[in-house]
């Protein structure tokens, strides 16, 4: 019997509490969600992508139906070889969907059978993205509540690796 299988993709840059909170959603609802962390060389992200996989992987290793995988082609290409046919995205806000659907629209032009499905995240996640959380952790703010305990460390280590170049 053929899986029903999703495939969540993003630059997880880092993984915030909203991108947990959209999968293990769609972990209920799908029996296998690919987590697939781009490359994306054009983003130019803080993380590199190992960190970012092994982040992910650790974050989400509670859920026996996941599995996350880093890739740098198009999209649709890692839909035929994940043989997979839904396209998870996540909408926080308005702003969010005009970008999403675009994107949607692209991604049935070069692949028909293709659908995208999006969620939205809990009201207490709608206000988080990985770029703020960048900014604050670059900043040596506290993201203790937006993130896993594990991104929170591993941002302050990648932003400030050394908390004795304060000057006076």
């Amino acid at each position: 019997m053929p899986k029903n299988i999703a495939v969540y993709p993003g630059t997880f840059d880092p993984i915030t509490n909203g991108h947990t909170d959209l999968i293990e959603r769609g972990a209920r609802l799908f029996d296998k969600v690919v987590v697939a962390v781009a490359c994306s060389p054009g983003k130019q992200p803080a993380l590199p992508l190992d960190m970012r996989i092994e982040l992910t992987r650790q974050i989400l290793a509670h859920l026996d139906n996941v599995e996350v995988i880093g890739f740098s082609c198009l999209l649709t290409e890692l839909l035929e070889q994940q043989n997979a046919r839904i396209i998870l995205r996540g909408l926080r806000a308005v702003s969010d969907f005009e970008y999403e659907l675009q994107l949607a629209n692209m991604n049935r032009v070069q692949a028909p059978h293709v659908e995208s499905l999006f969620l939205t995240p809990e009201l207490e996640n709608s206000y988080i993205s990985s770029t703020i959380v960048r900014e604050i952790s670059r900043h040596g703010g506290d993201v203790s509540r937006l993130v896993h305990p594990m991104v929170a460390e591993a941002l302050a280590r990648h932003f400030n690796p050394s908390d004795d170049t304060a000057t006076s």
